[in-house]
């Protein structure tokens, strides 16, 4: 913990950051989409509907669950803070920092999302924390610098 911090202050760890904005987006669009098919499905004659041979459906089931697999994607991205340091998921990919591999993380004016700093030298993306959540995503990098310098790191700007 950095000096002069007030250790009754301090973060209780684990702190999970998620994008808002995103996660409405998939629900409300996904459900939208799921009832607009499903009314142009039955409103088919059954004459049309019985033209669909198996592979047609198939592939129409394929798509619904492309597009579903895509939104959950999306909607599962995260920023975790951990005692033992960040845990990151980007999609479908999870990578676990240690608290001294990451230097600071940032939001630019316009950035899709935050990005984190890394001791290497490399920068990684961090979309759990979404630009277009305006100024929740702010508070959440602040409050990410913030555990970050209680975990000893110079957050950085």
């Amino acid at each position: 913990m950095p000096a002069g911090s007030d250790p009754s202050r301090a973060t209780t760890l684990p702190v999970t950051f998620r994008p808002l904005g995103v996660r409405v987006a998939v629900v409300l669009f996904g459900v939208l989409l799921v009832g607009v098919c499903a009314v142009i499905w039955f409103a088919f004659p059954p004459e049309v509907r019985a033209r669909f041979d198996i592979l047609q459906r198939l592939t129409l089931l394929a798509f619904g669950l492309a597009f579903a697999a895509g939104g959950y994607a999306l909607a599962r991205c995260r920023v975790e803070a951990r005692p033992d340091g960040l845990a990151v998921v980007n999609g479908f990919r999870t990578r676990r920092f240690a608290w001294a591999q990451v230097v600071g993380v940032t939001l630019r004016a316009g950035a899709p999302w935050a990005v984190l700093d890394l001791s290497d030298g490399t920068t990684t993306a961090a979309m759990g924390i979404q630009g277009s959540d305006g100024s929740r995503a702010t508070a959440q990098v602040r409050r990410l610098r913030a555990i970050l310098a209680e975990q000893g790191r110079d957050a950085g700007a």
